[in-house]
């Protein structure tokens, strides 16, 4: 059994080697880049050994909070998805296929018609996302355990209604609205060391589950009877993970609106290149997640600078193309 393991840990080493060189040069990329681009050497020399000083602020205040950001929600939605895609059996479960970014999106639209500010949208945004988690999760129950196509359902469904409640309050739209408008959109530019302070701990608990997990997660697709008998309790292995991928995901959201696609993209490409154990796809899809979207981040500041397009959108631009053209491969070669 040894001589089986151990092929697999290599690979994984590898495959996890090769996934932080490309997140350190997608790093160093995002850091560069923005209205008043620098290049590396003048970095470094601005941050280590403060030669300049409002080069080193720009650094350290806005590109490094915001870089840290879209690491932490490009690699946090990334691995939700993969998780969702393993445990559901569906390969178009994302993040936010169960409703949870149109609470979100709707407790933060509720939050800015009433008046309150940008912070207590946030807290709101995050409460309606907890709100619909819950709503989607006792939906998605029978006889006690997930069921993947009433928790799909219930997640879409839920997420139309609370879509057309946004629909509703936007024909009443003032001034206050367009700060929801482009949060609806994506948007990372609020970035503050605070937002990390509250996410990372949810993220890296999140992920030391999926990862100590991703074993039976794999007998998991097998089906639920076949894992059972190789001592798997799906039942708590599906509602733990469904608690923290939506946890995280409800997290993200309420700090960075809604960034589609990464959840949906990454996860696939992460087993067309490195296989389908989820061993490898969990953690290379939340280090391949987070470099992905550090540069769409950069590139939404560099395409129209000084002004920047919502991420969202840029990663919406991105995403589409690849994910039809790795669905018709995999249709061609009947793997889909």
């Amino acid at each position: 059994m040894g001589n089986n393991i151990e092929p697999i840990r290599k690979k994984i080493l590898k495959i996890n080697l090769l996934s932080l060189a490309i997140v350190l040069c997608s790093f160093c990329i995002s850091l560069i880049v923005g209205s008043s681009t620098s290049s590396l050497k003048e970095i470094i020399e601005a941050v280590f050994f403060r030669k300049n000083e409002n080069l080193f602020d720009i650094i350290i205040q806005i590109r490094l909070p915001r870089t840290l950001l879209a690491f932490f929600v490009g690699g946090g939605l990334s691995i939700c998805g993969a998780v969702f895609q393993s445990l559901l059996i569906n390969p178009l479960a994302e993040p936010y296929v169960l409703g949870i970014s149109s609470g979100s999106a709707f407790g933060a639209t509720l939050a800015l018609a009433l008046g309150f500010s940008f912070f207590t949208s946030q807290v709101f945004a995050l409460a309606g996302a907890l709100i619909v988690m819950a709503l989607v999760f006792f939906v998605g129950k029978r006889y006690g355990e997930l069921e993947p196509n009433a928790l799909l359902l219930g997640g879409v469904m839920t997420g139309a209604f609370f879509s057309a409640m946004i629909l509703i309050m936007m024909t009443s739209a003032t001034d206050s609205f367009k700060n929801a408008i482009f949060w609806l959109m994506g948007n990372l530019s609020i970035a503050r060391y605070d937002y990390l302070y509250y996410l990372v701990p949810i993220e890296l608990l999140s992920l030391t589950f999926f990862i100590l997990n991703s074993y039976k997660c794999n007998l998991i697709a097998l089906g639920t009877i076949n894992a059972k008998s190789l001592g798997v309790d799906s039942r708590k292995l599906k509602n733990y993970s469904y608690f923290f991928a939506s946890l995280l995901t409800a997290s993200i959201v309420s700090i960075s609106g809604i960034i589609g696609f990464v959840g949906l993209i990454i996860p696939h490409m992460c087993r067309w290149l490195f296989g389908y154990d989820n061993r490898i796809s969990f953690p290379s899809s939340f280090l391949l997640g987070g470099a992905f979207l550090m540069l769409c981040d950069a590139f939404s500041r560099a395409i129209i600078s000084p002004a920047e397009l919502p991420v969202g959108a840029v990663t919406a631009s991105l995403g589409a193309p690849v994910f039809i053209y790795i669905l018709r491969k995999r249709l061609k070669s009947s793997e889909f």
